[in-house]
């Protein structure tokens, strides 16, 4: 273990100083991104940061490969010098990419012919858990198995790269996720040597390097020079983990609940393979292109949410490490206890998530019960003079007809008053 930790530091270190060189290179040949509107920096600033990232990684590699214990793990074959070719072209590409903004077809081609060629080079899926046990795949299925694995995982880390640090702590996450898995599994054979726990090691070492000048406000983006080849390296060390599960002696149902290995990727890269889910749904429901530009990702809606950038990102890794870590844990806890402490985390991290919007909903929604409470009190106040008044109006009427009466009877004896008077006048002259 100190051996694999020595060469993330490697890694790591060889990563933080070339990053500040590579930052200069990038401004001096125009590598510098343009503030789009789906963009969340305001500032123009340097790409092409996965340079560095891919530097940190090869030196690293060949470090390890002049290791007595890790020797072996170069010189038995050219499975880890066809990963290392793999991870130069896929950088190339992504460099490309980041000076100049390729089309989104043409990208996606190099990725596969990258992938065929990876897959072509001995970098294969070798066994499929079907029917209650582990199958080996045919040549032709292992390599579209394969090749079908890079790309989506390269996608999904690009789509999620979105602010400063996002991506490569979840990457590094699920490297780290990655790594303990593996030398588990590795614990079991003669040699601890193992070339997945080498690659996620090397990876958790560049992602840990290129943090320290990519966490908000980020001095250098990694481009896609960087995500891409972060989403290259964590499927390649899951499949290349996939080649120690022997077919004739392990049985899959020790692997199917948390380990298949297709699943591997998707578990640790579950938000980055979400988000790429939804947002290729999202743009083919309204006519796009699955890579047409939004500001619809997870990300973007945690903004919205009010979260700030740094807010966003550690809950966003939180996320990532419990899914991670989640699954992983089963191998050491009982799964009630898992799905216990899991389902914990679950409902700290989604008040976590939704805190800004409701303290901010929270107190519209009181002034909005408040407005409609004295809007109702209005409306009262207002019925009440009405009614008081309709009172009033009938007592007038009473009294108009009271007093219709009383003139009534008035009038009668006037004119009694008037006929006695009349008659003595007459009565008078007859006399």
């Amino acid at each position: 273990m100190r051996i694999y930790l020595l060469v993330a530091a490697i890694a790591g270190g060889v990563t933080w100083l070339v990053t500040p060189l590579i930052r200069h290179v990038a401004i001096e040949i125009g590598a510098v991104g343009e503030v789009r509107k789906r963009d969340v920096h305001t500032v123009p600033t340097p790409r092409m940061g996965g340079l560095g990232m891919l530097i940190g990684f090869v030196v690293a590699m060949i470090f390890a490969s002049r290791l007595p214990f890790l020797s072996g793990l170069f010189a038995g074959g050219y499975q880890m010098w066809v990963i290392l070719a793999g991870g130069v072209m896929i950088s190339l590409l992504g460099m490309a990419d980041d000076l100049w903004d390729l089309d989104w077809m043409l990208k996606l081609a190099g990725q596969l012919l990258i992938s065929v060629f990876v897959a072509w080079g001995g970098l294969q899926i070798i066994s499929l858990p079907l029917g209650g046990q582990l199958v080996t795949a045919s040549p032709s299925l292992s390599m579209a198995i394969t090749a079908f694995l890079i790309v989506a995982s390269i996608n999904a880390v690009n789509f999620v790269d979105g602010l400063d640090g996002l991506a490569a702590g979840i990457v590094a996450i699920g490297g780290i996720a990655f790594a303990i898995y593996s030398y588990i599994i590795a614990r079991s054979s003669p040699s601890y040597a193992s070339l997945a726990t080498l690659i996620d090691i090397g990876l958790v070492g560049i992602c840990v390097g290129f943090l320290l000048h990519n966490w908000h406000p980020a001095k250098l983006f990694m481009g896609d020079s960087g995500s891409m080849l972060l989403g290259y390296l964590i499927t390649c060390a899951s499949i290349v983990m996939t080649g120690r599960l022997d077919p004739a002696s392990i049985h899959a149902s020790i692997y199917l609940p948390v380990f298949m290995p297709i699943l591997l990727p998707i578990l640790v890269l579950f938000l980055p393979v979400l988000d790429m889910c939804l947002a290729i749904v999202r743009r083919l429901a309204k006519g796009q292109s699955p890579m047409h530009p939004d500001r619809m990702h997870l990300h973007h809606r945690m903004l919205k949410i009010g979260h700030s950038v740094r807010a966003a990102v550690l809950i966003l890794w939180g996320w990532a490490a419990l899914i991670a870590f989640g699954s992983l844990m089963i191998l050491f806890f009982k799964a009630q206890h898992v799905a216990i402490g899991m389902a914990v985390a679950v409902v700290v991290l989604t008040i976590a998530t939704m805190y800004p919007y409701l303290k901010h909903r929270i107190p519209e929604l009181r002034a909005e019960n408040m407005a409609m409470e004295a809007a109702r009190s209005k409306a009262h106040h207002a019925a009440a003079p009405t009614a008081t008044e309709a009172m009033e109006s009938m007592e007038a009427m009473e009294s108009v007809e009271t007093i219709g009466q009383t003139g009534g009877e008035t009038g009668d004896a006037a004119e009694a008053h008037d006929g006695e008077a009349a008659g003595n006048v007459e009565t008078r002259k007859n006399d």
